[in-house]
C-alpha cells in the first residue's frame, strides 16, 4: 500500500512538478489548494487571485491522475498572519508575513488538514531540503538545509519551523535547478508551465501597502525630516568592553525634529520602513532620499540622501530572547557563548560572516561588515554551511 502525502498545490510551476516527483517516487498524492486569502483590497491585480489559480492546480492533478480538494484556511490567516501584519505596522516594525504563514499555516493549519486525509506527511513546493541526523544519544533531530539552486533557495521562509514540523515536511524540488523545474512542466505539458512566480505577500499577492494597511491603519499626516550626513551621532565611538560595544552597536540612532530639516510631508509614518527609496514623493534633491528611521509616537519619517548615507548602516543588531527559535534545540547558545555563523537579515541577502552572542538580555549579532537597513520585525537567520540553524525577529 502506498504511502499518503498531501501536497500544496498552488497552482505555479514549482509545486505542479513537486506532484510529477512525487509521484513518481511511488507516494499516493493527494493535491489541496489553500484558499487563504480572498479579499480585493489594496490588491493591485484587480482580481481575486486564487480563483484562476484554483484552475490551473485542478487541471495539473487531472493531468497527472492525482486527487485534487480545496481547504479554506481564509479565517485562520486573517487572524495569525494578516492581523499580525497590521499589529507589527503599528508598532513601526517591519513584519515578513511569508515566514509567518509557513509556520502558521503551510506547516501547521495545513498539517492538521491533510492528517484528514489519512496523510502523515506534507510536500510543499519550496528550493529547500530536509534530512535528519541521529546524535550518539539516539536522539533524532531533523536539519532544514538551502536549496540547491543558490538563486532560488527559499529556506529563509521556513526559519520558523519546529522540529515537530520538520519532521512532516517535503520538498520535493530542492535538489533542482529552477531552470530543469521549468523544462520538466513543459515536458509533462502541465497547465503551469508557463505561469509566472507569483510575487507580494503570501497568498494574497502584489499590493499597493499603503492601500492594504489602511483596512486598519488610518492615514495621518506628518512631516518628512531629512537628516544630514554629518549627524553628530554618526562619529559615536565604541569604548569598553566586549559586551558593551556590541549593545551599543546595535541601538538604532534615534532623531528629534530639531536635528532635522523639513524636506515634505507622508501620510503615516507606519507606512514606511528604514530603508525604502520608492513612495516618499519628494524631489528636487541631488541624490534619492532613503528612510533612515521612523517616529510612530510623533508621526514623524526621517530620510537621508543617498544610499551611502551614514544613517543606513549599522554593525549589530538584538533580538530578544522570546523572538529567538533555534531549528536545531541542541545548538542552541546558553548565556555567555557566542559562536560563528553565516547570517541574512532579508530573502536573497549575500551571506554576511558574523557573530552570535548570549548575553543575559538578549541575543546579539555583531557583523564583520556594517550592514545596510537593518530592520525591526524581519528575520535574522543564521547558517552552518548549508543549514539553517536559527532565526529571530529583529528588536533592533
Amino acid at each position: 500500500m502506498k504511502e499518503k502525502i498531501v501536497l500544496g498545490l498552488s497552482g505555479g510551476v514549482d509545486s505542479s512538478v513537486a506532484a510529477f516527483l512525487l509521484k513518481e517516487q511511488g507516494y499516493e498524492v493527494i493535491a489541496v489548494y489553500m484558499i487563504n486569502w480572498k479579499d480585493t483590497t489594496g490588491t493591485l491585480s484587480g482580481a481575486c487571485p486564487y480563483e484562476e489559480d484554483v484552475l490551473i492546480a485542478e487541471l495539473v492533478a487531472r493531468k497527472l491522475g492525482i486527487a485534487f480538494h480545496v481547504v479554506d484556511l481564509s479565517d485562520t490567516y486573517r487572524h495569525q498572519v494578516v492581523d499580525y501584519m497590521f499589529e507589527e505596522y503599528a508598532r513601526g516594525r517591519t513584519p515578513n508575513p511569508d515566514v509567518l504563514c509557513n509556520r502558521e499555516i503551510k506547516f501547521d493549519a495545513f498539517l492538521h488538514a491533510a492528517q484528514k486525509f489519512g496523510a502523515n506527511k506534507i510536500a510543499t513546493g519550496h528550493y529547500c531540503r530536509c534530512d535528519s541526523i541521529t546524535d550518539t544519544e539516539g536522539r533524532v533531530y531533523y536539519r532544514l538545509l538551502s536549496g540547491r539552486d543558490k538563486n532560488k533557495d527559499q529556506s529563509y521562509f521556513l526559519c520558523q519551523l519546529s522540529q515537530e514540523q520538520l519532521s512532516h515536511a517535503v520538498f520535493p524540488i530542492g535538489e533542482l535547478e529552477k531552470g530543469r523545474v521549468r523544462e520538466l512542466a513543459g515536458e509533462l505539458g502541465l497547465a503551469s508551465a508557463q505561469k509566472r512566480d507569483s510575487q507580494g505577500i503570501c497568498f494574497v499577492g502584489k499590493v499597493d501597502l499603503p492601500v492594504f494597511l489602511q483596512q486598519k491603519l488610518s492615514s495621518k499626516k506628518g512631516l518628512i525630516l531629512e537628516i544630514p550626513a554629518d549627524f553628530k551621532a554618526y562619529s559615536r565611538s565604541y569604548p569598553g568592553d566586549l559586551e558593551g560595544r556590541i549593545k551599543k552597536q546595535a541601538r538604532p540612532y534615534v532623531y528629534r525634529a530639531s536635528d532635522a530639516s523639513i524636506m515634505g510631508e507622508h501620510q503615516g509614518a507606519h507606512f514606511y520602513t528604514v530603508g525604502q527609496r520608492k513612495g516618499l514623493q519628494v524631489g528636487g534633491t541631488e541624490k534619492p532620499l532613503y528612510v533612515l528611521s521612523t517616529d510612530i509616537e510623533n508621526n514623524l519619517v526621517f530620510v537621508g540622501r543617498g544610499e551611502d548615507h551614514p544613517g543606513l548602516y549599522r554593525k549589530a543588531l538584538k533580538i530578544n530572547h522570546q523572538e529567538v527559535h533555534w531549528l536545531r534545540p541542541d545548538l542552541a547558545l546558553n548565556v555567555g557563548e557566542s559562536s560563528e555563523y553565516s547570517v541574512r537579515i532579508r530573502y536573497r541577502q549575500a551571506l554576511q560572516q558574523a557573530r552570535l552572542y548570549c548575553f543575559e538580555d538578549a541575543l546579539y549579532i555583531a557583523f564583520a561588515e556594517e550592514q545596510r537597513s537593518i530592520v525591526a520585525g524581519q528575520f535574522a537567520v543564521w547558517y552552518r554551511g548549508d543549514e539553517l540553524v536559527g532565526s529571530g525577529a529583529i528588536s533592533t
